[in-house]
């Protein structure tokens, strides 16, 4: 069949230039979010191979075999508008915010970053910063690790102890990226976890969402239009030039490892000029991305962070009106900002809206129990999407959308205070109360306030329903101690180490069923035991 014409746009190369200069020079002074498209389908020509490390470390290229196109009806794509590029307000033209103003412009704005500079965090680590022991080696290759993680794995917050991870970034600037997956016997999940700067799930392929038959799927950039050649299932289009992926794939066991490493090495990205045997677009310019500093990106200098993702984040029509209040405040995208040079009230007012804001958003987040909500599309998230998307990243950044896994977290006892290991816990699941999933469920701990798996003696870091040797009641019931005490040889086998200090725990639920999604299934509240 004949590849599919998109609608044409000028200039998309220049706008990409146009962004990479403007974040060049900073700190130094309605459109869907995802449509799944199946154009029709022919034998693609060969694709050279695709970068990929696997392991833990950053190695040369893995050359995995190329797949051969599932068999589904053909249908002509009809993708998106371009996003096109809002023009940053001229700060001259702007009226300057009084103190009360200000203040309440910072609270809405700090909201409004958090997520996205959270996984700045993870980004600028993984892609620049050759020191980190997670650096993925640059864009649009893979990363992949063939074991579970550990307490000295610390590239994100809460990661889970379940599937491996695969990481990946995507530059969509000069030109979009053919993923190609295996396919996947049952009864092995995977999936690959599509995110955006914005942190939205703009996108999913695996198990559930595409199938266990191998694929190709075409990531597009905002303002892309071009051909989409024969043999792609699927389009889709994110909102900003820069994409990841949390790819997640089952292991079971050590006797696993090889047959996991064979899978992972058929994830393969693949430049689109180089899959379709074109002529390679020119590179897009070289980004000089501001380096990693907590302490500033949570305080006033978030703006700072901001102004540096903006030139690659458009603002959707939805969110016009909020950045031209934002630009009030010295926020846009390639704006340099220096809060040395604001004046003393407007400056203290700023910081006393972040401190407004840190302080709202961490008293909601504590009381929350349940992931549902947190993740997805900006559609998915509500119209309080600043709110969930910066819940779910202060709790648990790049957690899956609830179609895909629900995450349940209990920090607090009845008393309001935190966990503590050093007390006696139980979370008890009556007969019949296991979690209702299609895949498998677990329940993970971590310390406080770090939020990275707790170091203990038997080195076990999660327990669930794949644990050998669990032990149920007579009644067909199951308690889970949680505890920095071993609880004993008749307990043993339940016991999940807690530390001896301040801890929470996360559920898992991966595949939930109709129950879990709809609230009527809950995970039962943790009991002291005196």
């Amino acid at each position: 069949m004949a590849s599919v014409r998109l609608p044409a746009s000028a200039s998309r190369r220049r706008l990409a230039a146009q962004r990479s200069r403007l974040a060049a020079a900073l700190l130094g002074g309605g459109l869907p979010a995802l449509q799944l498209l199946s154009p029709a389908l022919a034998q693609p020509p060969a694709a050279a191979p695709a970068s990929s490390a696997s392991a833990g470390s950053v190695a040369a290229p893995v050359v995995a075999p190329s797949v051969a196109a599932p068999t589904v009806a053909a249908k002509t794509p009809v993708l998106p508008p371009a996003l096109s590029a809002v023009a940053t307000p001229d700060p001259r033209t702007l009226q300057p915010p009084t103190p009360a103003e200000a203040r309440a412009i910072a609270k809405e704005a700090w909201l409004y970053a958090y997520a996205p500079l959270q996984g700045y965090q993870t980004f600028w680590n993984q892609t620049q910063n050759p020191a980190f022991g997670g650096y993925v080696g640059g864009f649009n290759r893979f990363r992949h690790y063939s074991r579970l993680n550990t307490p000295a794995d610390t590239d994100i917050v809460t990661p889970n102890n379940d599937t491996p991870y695969s990481w990946a970034w995507l530059d969509l600037r000069a030109e979009p990226i053919v993923l190609e997956l295996p396919a996947v016997a049952a009864p092995r999940y995977y999936v690959n976890q599509w995110f955006d700067l914005y942190t939205h799930n703009f996108a999913y392929t695996g198990v559930r969402a595409t199938g266990r038959q191998a694929g190709r799927y075409l990531f597009v950039g905002p303002s892309w239009n071009g051909t989409v050649p024969a043999g792609i299932n699927g389009v889709y289009r994110a909102e900003t030039d820069f994409v990841g992926t949390l790819t997640r794939t089952q292991l079971n066991g050590p006797n696993d490892i090889a047959a996991l490493q064979a899978i992972q090495a058929q994830f393969r990205l693949i430049p689109l000029s180089t899959y379709s045997r074109t002529t390679p677009p020119p590179a897009a310019q070289a980004v000089a991305w501001p380096a990693w500093d907590a302490k500033a990106a949570e305080g006033i200098g978030f703006i700072g962070y901001l102004n540096a993702l903006l030139p690659f984040m458009p603002a959707v029509p939805s969110e016009q009106a909020m950045r031209a209040r934002f630009a009030r405040i010295g926020i846009g995208a390639g704006r340099p900002f220096d809060p040395a040079r604001l004046d003393p009230a407007t400056r203290a007012a700023i910081e006393a809206g972040v401190a407004d804001a840190a302080q709202a958003l961490k008293t909601k987040a504590l009381a929350q129990t349940s992931s549902r909500g947190f993740f997805g599309t900006r559609q998915e998230l509500g119209p309080d999407y600043l709110t969930y998307r910066s819940m779910g990243a202060m709790l648990g950044i790049y957690g899956n959308s609830d179609a895909e896994a629900i995450y349940a977290s209990q920090q607090t006892g009845p008393d309001g205070q935190l966990l503590d290991g050093r007390r006696k816990w139980v979370l008890r699941f009556p007969a019949g109360q296991l979690p209702p999933v299609s895949e498998f469920w677990s329940i993970t701990m971590y310390t406080l306030p770090q939020r990275l798996l707790s170091p203990n003696p038997i080195n076990r870091y999660s327990i669930g329903d794949r644990t050998p040797g669990l032990r149920y009641g007579a009644d067909g019931s199951l308690e889970i101690v949680l505890q920095a005490e071993n609880p004993g040889p008749a307990k043993a086998s339940n016991w999940l180490p807690a530390p001896a200090g301040p801890f929470f725990f996360v559920a898992r639920l991966y595949g939930p069923k109709q129950a879990v999604l709809s609230g009527a299934w809950k995970l039962p509240a943790r009991l002291e035991v005196k």
